[in-house]
């Protein structure tokens, strides 16, 4: 009997992904581990390695197909002894649901039933998966473009030059009030769900603090003097290094919600946002208070490059225990940030700004960074979640205490 091969969940909030590319085509041997697939999630490609030994004999989701649906059924593998004829009338114990398959029925294609989807219709674009990556990135209707590749095929080239008022004049939907509508990432899709359900269902309150940065960007030029442009300490890495510290000192809010228990942490895994086309994706540097800012710094540069590129592995976006945003180098003064769940808290920080300050009694001009904490009040009264704030204030003011 064929072994069914699904569309795999490659993360805890995928509930449907894309199907880049098949690495193995009908007819090939499989053997356990082997990468067959490239699947798009919400934050990232990743590989897919085949679980069990056989022969692919047939590919049920091409590849470029988009939103399939996790455990759709998407190959078959003849075990070791069958050949093509156990294909011949299987049907598959597993439903295929996809949106992009939903509404259609099964048709027998050599025998074996597949989903036909809305790309074997007269509408279907021929497009390099490439291409259509970037098309959903850029919010391009590839059925406007026009293709220049073999038989038409639309490729990478096509999309990046595409522009949507070239197609004004033949589309009524993009001249209906000036506006053209750009179909959903799956990504932005799972942001707008979590974020969603992130405000509906946690309760925030909100503290906020001013902190002094001039010490850090005393130490921060004297580190710099002799380092590497690539190198370089940023404000960002002083930041994450004070959050974690602060996490470490104030146990009590170094926590997560369970519903029914309090999970207290012993170490500090930091999320950061990074800004990627289409989202943002949080990357972790694991262990954030034990490093130093120097490796705070090298794993946050190689991160933030992955992340932007889709390279992270799950393990690096997934399972983090706080969260910071820092919006400070697109010149925001100050915001609140929405909770990530199931984490208990996140810190937005702002930009440096020059303000006048009294000193003993004295004006003077110090470089002020406004830090709001975002807090899950079931699990972080206010007392603790001040204490934290506090605490990173302390920190961030005299940032030789982060190395000692």
């Amino acid at each position: 009997m064929p072994i069914e091969i699904l569309m795999p969940a490659l993360s805890p909030t995928m509930e449907e992904g894309n199907l880049v590319k098949w690495h193995k085509k009908e007819g090939d041997t499989i053997t356990a581990g082997t990468v067959i697939a490239e699947i798009e999630t919400d934050k990232a490609t990743m590989e897919v390695e085949a679980v069990d030994e056989g022969i692919l004999g047939k590919i049920l989701i091409p590849e470029g197909t988009d939103s399939v649906k996790v455990n759709t059924l998407i190959a078959l593998l003849l075990e070791k002894g069958e050949d093509a004829s156990a294909l011949t009338g299987y049907v598959g114990t597993t439903v295929a649901s996809s949106q992009t398959v939903e509404k259609t029925s099964a048709a027998m294609v050599e025998g074996v039933p597949v989903l036909q989807s809305s790309i074997a219709s007269s509408d279907r674009v021929f497009a390099t998966p490439l291409a259509k990556r970037i098309a959903e990135q850029k919010g391009v209707d590839l059925q406007h473009v026009e293709g220049s590749g073999p038989h038409g095929r639309v490729i990478k080239a096509d999309v990046e030059s595409f522009y949507p008022k070239a197609i004004q004049a033949t589309s009524p939907i993009l001249n209906v009030g000036g506006h053209h509508d750009v179909k959903l990432s799956n990504m932005r899709k799972v942001i707008a769900k979590r974020l969603t359900e992130s405000k509906q269902s946690i309760p925030h309150f909100y503290l906020t603090l001013k902190c002094e940065l001039d010490k850090v960007l005393a130490m921060r030029s004297e580190i710099n003097v002799s380092r590497e442009k690539d190198t370089r300490i940023s404000v960002n890495d002083f930041v994450i290094k004070a959050l974690a510290m602060a996490l470490a000192t104030t146990e009590d809010a170094n926590v997560m919600w369970l519903g029914d228990a309090m999970r207290h942490f012993n170490t500090v895994d930091m999320s950061v946002a990074v800004a990627i086309d289409g989202g943002l994706v949080t990357p972790i540097i694991k262990n954030a208070e034990l490093k130093t800012l120097s490796q705070i710094s090298s794993e946050m540069r190689d991160l933030a490059v992955r992340a932007r590129a889709g390279k992270l592995k799950p393990e690096e976006f997934q399972g983090g225990t706080f969260s910071l945003s820092n919006l400070g180098m697109y010149g925001i003064d100050e915001f609140s940030a929405i909770i990530n769940p199931p984490q208990a808290g996140i810190l937005a920080v702002g930009a440096g700004v020059e303000q006048p300050v009294i000193k003993d009694g004295n004006v003077s001009i110090a470089t002020i960074m406004t830090a709001t904490l975002s807090v899950d009040h079931r699990a972080i009264d206010g007392a603790v979640g001040a204490r934290l704030l506090g605490n990173f204030k302390k920190f961030i003011e005299n940032p030789v205490r982060m190395l000692v």
